[in-house]
C-alpha cells in the first residue's frame, strides 16, 4: 500500500494525475494486507461508516492483531458478537475496551456528537440482547437512539402510549420474536421507514426465529424492510444510512 501511495504522490507532483483522481484511485485501493486479513481502512472515506469486525470464528491472534491494526487506523474499533472469554484474550492486550455482556458489543469509541434519532423498539424484553446490539452500534456511527422497550402487540396498549416517542423518529428499528408483528403495527402508525428484525425468541413452532422472519417480509403495512433473524448489526447500518440522510435534508 505505501508503493502505491508513493507512486500516486508522484503522479499528483508530476502533473500526470489530478488531486481528485488521485482521491478516487486511494479509496479504491486502499486496504491493510495482514496476510489473513485484508482491512478495509477506506471504508469509512467511502460510505461514512468505518469497517466493523464480527468477532466469532476467528483465531485469538487473529482477532487481537485485527484490534490494535484498527485502533491505531481509526483511533476506535468496534467488534460485534464477542463472547466474554474473546474479550478477556482483548482486554489483555488492549484494556482501553470495554465490553457489553448483554449485546456482545466490544469497543473503543470516541466521543463524537448524536444527530437525528432512531427509535429502537422491542416487543418483549428477552428482545433487548439484539436490540442492544443495534442501538449500541447506531450510537457508535454518531447516531442518536430512543429506546421503547417491551412494547409488544399482545398489550398494544403499551405501544400506543409511546406513540409520540416513535413518531418523532427519523427511522423506526421493530425487533419482535414469536409471530413478529410488532413492525406491521409500528408501520401503519408513523411516516418513516420502519426495519423490521425477527428474532429467534420463541417456542418450538417459532423455527428460531422463521415464523417471525415470514411475518415481517410478508407484512401488509408498507415502507417495512426486513433484516436476518437476530441481525441487530444490520438493522442499525441501515438505520443509520436512513437517519443521515434525513438529518442532512433536515439543516
Amino acid at each position: 500500500m505505501s508503493q502505491t501511495i508513493d507512486s500516486l504522490l508522484r503522479a499528483v507532483q508530476s502533473g500526470e494525475l489530478s488531486i481528485e483522481e488521485a482521491k478516487i484511485q486511494l479509496t479504491k485501493a486502499s486496504y491493510d494486507e495482514m496476510g489473513f486479513a485484508k482491512l478495509d481502512t477506506a471504508r469509512a472515506s467511502r460510505t461514512g461508516f468505518a469497517e466493523v469486525v464480527f468477532c466469532p470464528n476467528k483465531a485469538d491472534d487473529h482477532l487481537q492483531a485485527i484490534f490494535q491494526r484498527l485502533i491505531k487506523a481509526n483511533g476506535e474499533v468496534l467488534g460485534t458478537r464477542c463472547s466474554p472469554a474473546q474479550f478477556e484474550m482483548l482486554q489483555k492486550a488492549l484494556p482501553q475496551l470495554s465490553y457489553d455482556g448483554q449485546s456482545r458489543i466490544v469497543k473503543v469509541a470516541k466521543d463524537k456528537p448524536l444527530v437525528g434519532q432512531i427509535a429502537v423498539c422491542t416487543a418483549g424484553t428477552a428482545d433487548i440482547a439484539i436490540a442492544e446490539e443495534c442501538a449500541q452500534t447506531a450510537e457508535f456511527f454518531g447516531h442518536r437512539v430512543d429506546r421503547i422497550y417491551d412494547v409488544g402487540v399482545s398489550g398494544i396498549h403499551r405501544l400506543l402510549s409511546q406513540l409520540d416517542r416513535i413518531q418523532k423518529a427519523n427511522c423506526v428499528v421493530a425487533i419482535a420474536g414469536m409471530e413478529g408483528a410488532l413492525a406491521s403495527v409500528v408501520a401503519g402508525l408513523v411516516s418513516c421507514p420502519v426495519i423490521a428484525v425477527p428474532t429467534s425468541v420463541g417456542y418450538g413452532a417459532n423455527f428460531h426465529g422463521l415464523s417471525a422472519l415470514l411475518t415481517m417480509i410478508n407484512s401488509c403495512a408498507n415502507g417495512v424492510a426486513t433484516v436476518n433473524i437476530d441481525n441487530g448489526f444490520g438493522a442499525a447500518f441501515l438505520a443509520c444510512q436512513i437517519n443521515r440522510l434525513a438529518s442532512r435534508q433536515a439543516q
